[in-house]
């Protein structure tokens, strides 16, 4: 029987359905779901509005607004500066 590192079968699926029954009862087990649900919800959210995001959402605008002011400034095209090993046979 081939084993795979980190998969689970169906008998060990089943196996630990059974133990959770066991333990916790078939009706507290929604209450369990839905609770763990919340949780998650929370934890998401909570990271979506926390400072950190925000501010890696302000420095991101900021790089944007720097490059396209760094490319506003670039030399070459403000200055048409053109490549001067090139003939004028090439530019046209």
């Amino acid at each position: 029987m081939v084993q795979y590192c980190g998969m689970f079968g169906g008998t060990e699926i089943v196996l630990i359905l059974v133990v959770i029954a066991l333990l916790f009862g078939a009706k507290k087990i929604p209450e369990l779901a839905k609770g763990l649900g919340k949780g998650i919800r929370e934890f998401k959210t909570a990271t979506e509005d926390s400072d950190l995001a925000k501010d890696l959402k302000d420095v991101a605008s900021e790089m944007n607004e720097v490059k396209k002011d760094v490319e506003k400034l670039n030399p070459k095209k403000a200055f048409k500066i053109e490549n001067p090993l090139s003939t004028k046979k090439e530019k046209s």
